[in-house]
């Protein structure tokens, strides 16, 4: 494996940049994929939350004077056998020409990540209730703050996508000890409707939400949470280029004023902290 120690995350946590061996790169229904890396050497773990610049497809795929980028891809769990972890996985969903590379990649091959990076979710109080509200992709993002959750506190997640195909991670979430109530917007698995109905009818001033999806459904929950006056955070998928702020690609409006990079003072923000009527 080759590799080194890229530039230290805005806490001076360490952040890895090497080329991993895939384990296993599998699919997981429909268009989503599941990515298993063997853990490269030194990983200094990850919070719920955090994130890997991926590259698109393994090592080599694409002409190095091709301009396609790396992707941001949420850590999904790190796996483990025999009680040591073992693999580091990511969810995905092959939606264009990076995601078809990176579907192609075989056991054996190296992709090149850049992580974690990124500040995670805060995690809820002992004995707090914590509603985990995951739309589409969003859905990997909250898997790990799920399982490290639910023995201190009382987890109920619900997941929310357009078709039972398309949802992620489902038969992981229902083997954790929390609570599991699933939407779909044609009714295939689960309550038919959206995720953030769910939440209206869950959501109380004492509950802490945490969310990630696509950008009007966080709009959503952040309304809810507003009428409900309940403390929630959300983790954006904005799009970017290098993971350390360099591109300048992930900027989002804030409340208080001015911008702030996903890359780095996110992804995960208070939901009174965005300035969501600025969001695309």
């Amino acid at each position: 494996m080759s590799g080194g120690v890229a530039p230290e995350q805005p806490d001076g946590a360490r952040v890895l940049r090497a080329d991993v061996e895939i384990l296993a790169n599998g699919v997981e229904g429909g268009a989503n994929r599941r990515l298993a890396l063997r853990l490269p050497a030194g990983w200094p773990g990850f919070a719920p939350g955090q994130f890997l610049m991926l590259s698109p497809g393994a090592v080599g795929a694409a002409r190095r004077d091709d301009p396609l980028l790396p992707r941001p891809m949420a850590i999904y769990r790190v796996g483990e056998a025999g009680g040591q972890a073992s693999g580091l996985e990511v969810l995905y969903r092959v939606t264009g020409r990076g995601t078809a590379l990176l579907s192609d990649a075989r056991a054996g091959e190296r992709v090149r990540i850049v992580g974690p990076l990124g500040h995670g979710f805060p995690p809820p109080d002992p004995g707090a209730e914590a509603l985990l509200v995951g739309g589409g992709t969003g859905i990997a993002s909250l898997f790990e703050l799920a399982r490290r959750s639910a023995p201190r506190a009382r987890v109920r997640v619900l997941l929310g996508a357009r078709t039972a195909s398309d949802l992620m991670g489902r038969g992981d979430f229902e083997r954790l000890d929390a609570g599991l109530d699933v939407a779909t917007e044609d009714g295939s698995a689960g309550r038919r409707g959206l995720v953030t109905e769910l939440l209206e009818r869950s959501l109380h001033a004492e509950a802490v939400v945490y969310a990630c999806g696509p950008t009007p459904m966080l709009r959503r929950v952040a309304a809810l949470a507003h009428a409900a006056r309940a403390r929630a955070f959300v983790s954006l998928e904005n799009t970017m280029a290098c993971g350390f702020g360099v591109c300048l690609g992930c900027a989002v409006p804030c409340a208080a004023g001015g911008y702030a990079l996903v890359c780095r003072a996110g992804p995960v923000f208070a939901v009174d902290a965005v300035a969501w009527e600025g969001l695309p």
